[in-house]
């Protein structure tokens, strides 16, 4: 399997390409900031138009993940729906389709600073949760230690062979562990702005999501590193 396995906190995890993160010895896998639902609220509000496919290309990225590495259990870290009840008003394609997902699947649904009521759906709905020595919660928290939390969406640029590269990536320090966002028509905070650079360590790392994750010093602004 093509990933950027690491260890954080006794855990041995294992970094996917599109975003997910797998912890292979209890069968996790866990996303982030799936948005779903993303287009019908922003046509809803007069918003930019996008296409209606967001929600299934995260969907079909989803059903990939699951099928390559066999996860029972699966945690979404908060905001896995863009508007609070937007999942009941999704497409009955689209909600057939997480009802397979889920199904004999162990589910749990963090709530998120956008979906923050329980979700019409059925798994577990919870303000974070504890599995063996990490907390799984939706946004990082000062003075906490082996946090994995989403909410940033966290994206690194940098230059290669004189051009410039932006990628969404996993922030890990020897706290915590933010992951990037997994749906499609999610934005980012560059892992150089003043609020990440302040909240995760100095010897922090991005692991690069795309054909193969790869971690690289957490780039930050030159005065971050001062």
């Amino acid at each position: 399997m093509n990933t950027h396995p690491f260890t954080f906190h006794g855990a041995a995890l294992h970094a996917l390409p599109s975003g997910a993160l797998y912890w292979e010895q209890t069968g996790l896998l866990v996303v982030s900031d799936l948005h779903l639902g993303k287009s019908a609220r922003l046509s809803a509000v007069g918003g930019a138009q996008l296409p209606p496919y967001e929600t299934r290309e995260t969907l079909q990225r989803l059903d990939a993940d699951l099928a390559a590495t066999g996860a029972t259990r699966v945690i979404c870290l908060g905001d896995s729906f863009d508007a609070p009840g937007i999942d009941a008003h999704l497409p009955e394609d689209d909600l057939l389709w997480i009802a397979r997902l889920q199904a004999g699947r162990d589910w749990t649904w963090i709530a998120g600073n956008h979906d923050p009521a329980p979700v019409a759906l059925t798994g577990a709905h919870r303000a974070e949760h504890r599995d063996g020595p990490l907390t799984f919660r939706h946004i990082a928290t000062q003075g906490t230690t082996a946090e994995v939390s989403g909410h940033y969406h966290p994206k690194a640029r940098l230059t290669v062979r004189g051009r410039s590269l932006t990628r969404p990536c996993f922030l890990l320090d020897a706290d915590r562990l933010i992951l990037p966002a997994y749906g499609a028509y999610t934005g980012g905070l560059f892992s150089d702005s003043p609020v990440l650079s302040a909240l995760m360590r100095p010897d922090a790392q991005a692991i690069l999501t795309g054909s193969r994750p790869v971690a690289i010093p957490m780039p930050r602004r030159a005065a971050s590193r001062a």
